[in-house]
């Protein structure tokens, strides 16, 4: 099959020379490194600016939202929020605007005081995590900032490889933790299935103070008017007596805007309360504006999910791009495969073994700009060098059509040297 490849490839030789040193005369210049909303995306939000007035600032309780207070949320807040998590009120602490602050607050806090459940920290001995990858480069950096030692976990159509994961943390108390993206997951695509939800939900684990940072980032981000359903890790893992595991986050982060939204997390009330105890210590409270102005522009659940049918709109076009111009240019050529994803904010690329880093390196020497190779992995090493995750959400449309035929030119050359020794 290799051969019947390469065969192909050196025929195509000359003419993929030609097209890349025509594509290296036009001095592009695309960043595709980050999935971040477009502009278009973030205008949507707009009346976020002028949506209270000037005598509009208390809260339905009385709380004057310009002042100190607060620790965990409105009350308003907390309701719609609640819906927009799947947990109850008294299961939400509403934090500022970056979900991941929260993630890696929970990490430090455990590492320095312990979890609910813990006999103390987990710095007293040597923490581990697992990580499904490819997976999100954040999650691996607050790992590898604290020292945490990565254990790299494969994904599978249904989310992490649980035979694996079963059998690690069954038999490792070091293991305190792992990170998953249960819904349109970064960079796959994948949701996580029933039976993996109540695999993770019951599973033995060796650590009474194991956590499952359950980064449910695009729960409400689908491309498809019939998304895949997640079922509730929470309540399944608190039928099972198992609750305290699981900690759910999310944020309004790609839903209004980027820099200024509202993060959340959801858990059992013992952890709320553990978590709402030490932000006490850290601050008088969060952002209770930008609370107030988020329940009044989206007012309930029904509201968030027009506003997202409104990014539907935008983001399908440019997946669906990516999606035709791979297909007209590497389908059936056994190069690459690649992901056709019903929500979220990636396309994941799997290239021949061996090829990713060439292949990123050679769209960025003609100006087209991607995520590192390596980036999706546990400390930035891909060990089959072949994923590349591809963020279509921020460039239009056209430029869209052009970077893609670029990392198309560039994953044949790659091939084309990879075959030939």
């Amino acid at each position: 099959m290799s051969q019947k490849i390469l065969e192909a490839l050196k025929a195509q030789g000359p003419e993929l020379d030609r097209r890349y040193q025509a594509v290296k005369e036009k001095k592009l210049n695309l960043d595709m490194t980050r999935g971040k909303p477009c502009s278009e995306q973030l205008d949507l939000a707009n009346g976020l600016i002028s949506n209270l007035g000037p005598n509009e600032y208390k809260a339905e309780d009385g709380t004057d939202c310009r002042n100190y207070g607060g620790v965990d949320g409105l009350p308003e807040a907390k309701r719609l929020f609640s819906e927009f998590l799947e947990v109850a009120p008294s299961e939400i602490l509403i934090g500022d605007n970056s979900s991941l602050a929260l993630m890696y607050e929970c990490v430090a806090l455990g590492l320095s005081h312990g979890v609910p459940g813990g006999a103390g920290p987990w710095s007293r001995e040597k923490p581990k995590f697992l990580c499904p990858a490819p997976g999100y480069d954040r999650h691996f950096a607050i790992c590898e900032h604290f020292g945490i030692e990565m254990i790299s976990v494969d994904m599978t159509p249904d989310g992490p490889d649980m035979d694996k994961v079963e059998a690690l943390v069954a038999e490792d108390a070091s293991i305190k933790g792992i990170w998953i993206v249960p819904k349109y997951q970064n960079p796959t695509g994948i949701t996580c299935s029933p039976r993996t939800v109540g695999r993770l939900s019951k599973m033995k684990t060796k650590a009474p103070d194991f956590r499952i940072f359950w980064d449910n980032a695009y729960a409400h981000h689908h491309l498809t008017d019939s998304p895949p359903r997640l079922e509730n890790l929470l309540s399944a893992a608190k039928a099972e007596g198992n609750g305290d595991r699981v900690l759910v986050f999310g944020s309004t982060s790609k839903v209004s805007w980027a820099g200024s939204g509202v993060a959340m997390v959801g858990a059992t009330e013992k952890n709320v309360g553990w978590l709402r105890g030490h932000r006490g210590k850290a601050t008088i409270g969060p952002d209770k504006v930008s609370q107030l102005r988020h329940v009044k522009f989206f007012k309930d659940m029904d509201g968030v999910r027009a506003h997202m049918k409104k990014h539907q709109d935008i983001l399908k076009p440019k997946f669906d791009k990516v999606i035709e111009i791979f297909e007209r240019e590497m389908g059936g050529k056994g190069i690459a495969t690649w992901t056709k994803p019903l929500g979220g904010y990636f396309i994941s690329l799997d290239t021949l073994d061996g090829c990713a880093k060439a292949v990123v390196k050679m769209a960025a020497d003609v100006g087209v700009k991607l995520t590192e190779a390596g980036g999706t992995h546990p400390y930035g090493k891909d060990p089959r060098d072949r994923n590349i995750r591809i963020a279509p959400s921020l460039p239009k449309l056209p430029e869209i059509e052009v970077a893609m035929e670029v990392v198309a030119l560039c994953v044949a050359r790659a091939s084309l040297a990879k075959l030939s020794g």
